[in-house]
């Protein structure tokens, strides 16, 4: 989120404003110093006035797909049994935040065209609450899927009793308080300026309250998330090549592979396109960013990307998830999959037939064990 200052209509429009942007990056700084003449003066405002057109064109894009392929996901996580997996119960609080993401996308982008903010100061604290919550609430959620993932591979038989549907419930409603207190700053601060123009209206010093907060946002919302999913991702890998997943069926080890591989990649997928970003905001606060035509084109793309991770997911999910593209496929009719609940049930009782067999090698007193592994292995399924 931005600074905010009085800005002359003709230069640059603000961008939008779900983070701290970099304020030289907001402004128009070159102009009239670096345009000698009235005539290169309006081409490059002319320019300027198209790259914000076309920009405003991919917002709305953007929140056209996500609205749809995020509602999508939704829906099929509520509709088919098959899909209340743990994992899934978090891909759906995942999925609510990028919905509440997009429905800002069309203020911020006429916002982009408009030059200025025409839905009045408390439309503009929402706005601007919703899309800073968003921010935090998703990288939150990737961290407690990796601490999940971590916990099912490394930890099979132990964290049956913590990786429940109930248990994962009331994490993802532990996430939104969270995000909500980490957001307090931009609730308190959002305003409108003399523009008026949307964002957040730092008081006096606000160079050190514009410092303060790109490196409270890049610490909370990026660096320290990221670090735990990194080390929730080294120590799967340092477990499985030192010992292997022994423990579990073939079955369970195959989709625990899975389900590992659509998380770290949906986790990689977030950081390259919100990592450019946060190089903006760092590089605002400690070097000086010259301004030009190309950066600034450079940083309106950096930011479209950034909303764009929001309508990735769902891409992701039907490549990288057999039961999320049978149930795409049979909401969207483009291929009958028959009775994806009849399927659950199927499979469950191949899953209890197994486990009872086991049970019975390794004796009674086990079965208590062997239910619980067999929660586990049922919660994996994606």
């Amino acid at each position: 989120m931005a600074v905010e200052q009085t800005v002359p209509m003709e230069q640059w429009p603000l961008l939008p404003a779900n983070l701290s942007f970099p304020e030289s990056l907001l402004y128009d700084s070159f102009f009239p110093e670096n345009v000698s003449d009235s005539n290169a003066t309006e081409r490059v405002i002319h320019q300027d006035a198209t790259s914000s057109m076309v920009i405003t064109l991919i917002y709305f894009a953007v929140c056209a797909v996500g609205l749809c392929g995020n509602a999508l996901v939704i829906y099929v996580i509520l509709r088919y049994a098959k899909m209340k997996t743990v994992t899934n119960i978090y891909i759906l609080n995942l999925a609510v935040a990028d919905v509440l993401c997009m429905t800002s996308l069309p203020f911020i982008g006429l916002q982009l065209a408009l030059v200025h903010w025409p839905f009045g100061e408390v439309l503009c604290r929402l706005i601007m609450s919703v899309d800073s919550l968003n921010q935090f609430t998703s990288i939150f959620c990737l961290m407690v899927m990796s601490i999940d993932r971590y916990l099912a591979v490394v930890h099979p038989i132990r964290s049956t009793k913590w990786r429940k549907p109930r248990v994962a419930k009331v994490i993802n409603l532990t996430v939104w308080g969270v995000s909500l207190l980490v957001i307090l700053p931009t609730m308190m601060f959002s305003g409108l300026d003399g523009v008026p123009v949307c964002g957040i209206v730092w008081p006096e010093p606000q160079d050190l309250y514009y410092t303060a907060f790109i490196v409270y946002t890049f610490f909370i919302g990026f660096f320290l998330p990221l670090t735990v999913i990194c080390m929730c991702y080294l120590l799967i890998i340092i477990k499985v090549k030192s010992s292997g997943m022994r423990v579990g069926s073939t079955k369970r080890k195959r989709s625990e592979r899975k389900v590992t591989r659509m998380v770290s990649i949906v986790v990689a997928v977030f950081v390259l396109c919100w990592l450019p970003f946060y190089v903006f905001n760092v590089t605002s606060v400690s070097s000086a960013i010259i301004p030009t035509p190309v950066v600034k084109s450079t940083f309106d793309c950096v930011v479209v990307l950034g909303y764009a991770n929001s309508c990735a997911n769902p891409i992701l999910y039907a490549f990288l998830s057999d039961n999320f593209k049978k149930s795409f496929q049979n909401v969207l009719c483009l291929k009958k999959v028959a009775g994806l609940d009849e399927m659950e049930r199927s499979d469950s009782r191949a899953d209890r037939s197994r486990m009872g067999h086991d049970a019975a090698v390794i004796g009674a007193t086990l079965e208590t064990h062997n239910a619980a592994l067999l929660n586990g292995e049922l919660q994996t399924s994606i």
